[in-house]
């Protein structure tokens, strides 16, 4: 008798440890939450939220900084197309600037989390708790690499900012986005010397004074 497609063999069913436990209590909804962006320069932080159908293993899909831009770009579909629900949420570089980062994120978390069609019955983020999040939840350090869900989630957030970065790089080609994405490196910040920053620069991480809109 074979396994059902969504089905893991037993090695990858012990890596959906987390989720079991709620699935096995009949909490089918655990949504899984990892946000990308907290670092670079400009652009916004970019969160998702992904529930999968009990025991659902997506095969290839884990920490999204350990895989590659094709890999990332192949399980996104993937992704969307086996989860129960996704929600994608993201905060501006004004509410990054005007707030802080770690606020900022929450909000981004909360907005993915608020985009789902039907609220989850558990919600689990990577890594510390975040109170500005709104929302009963755990958080677990590394849990882009020990959840799948999350890891899952780590992917759909990269995949959007990376696009988004993508697209603001024609408009903006003098700062490399379309390869560093809004981080910081040396070749992006002798942009920002030459040229100045743009409306998508995060002001208070260039150290530059932001003046708050009343």
């Amino acid at each position: 008798m074979t396994s059902p497609a969504n089905t893991p063999e037993p090695e990858e069913y012990g890596r959906l440890e987390y989720e079991r436990r709620f699935w096995s209590r009949g909490v089918s909804g655990v949504a899984g939450v990892d946000e990308v962006g907290r670092g670079p320069l400009a652009g916004p932080v970019v969160a998702a939220a992904v529930v999968l159908p009990p025991d659902t293993w997506i095969e290839g899909a884990a920490d999204s900084k350990i895989l590659t831009a094709e890999q990332r770009t192949a399980l996104y579909p993937v992704i969307c197309d086996k989860a129960v629900a996704v929600g994608i949420g993201a905060s501006s570089v004004g509410e990054i600037d005007r707030a802080n980062i770690l606020v900022a994120t929450a909000w981004a978390m909360r907005r993915a989390l608020e985009r789902l069609p039907e609220k989850p019955g558990h919600v689990v983020v990577d890594g510390l708790p975040m109170r500005s999040l709104e929302w009963r939840h755990e958080a677990v350090v590394d849990g882009d690499a020990l959840i799948h869900s999350i890891a899952c989630a780590s992917i759909l957030a990269k995949v959007c900012r990376d696009r988004l970065m993508h697209k603001l790089a024609v408009r903006y080609p003098e700062y490399g986005w379309e390869t560093n994405v809004g981080y910081g490196t040396k070749g992006h910040r002798e942009a920002i010397d030459r040229h100045g920053p743009t409306p998508h620069h995060r002001r208070t991480f260039l150290g530059l004074q932001f003046e708050m809109e009343i």
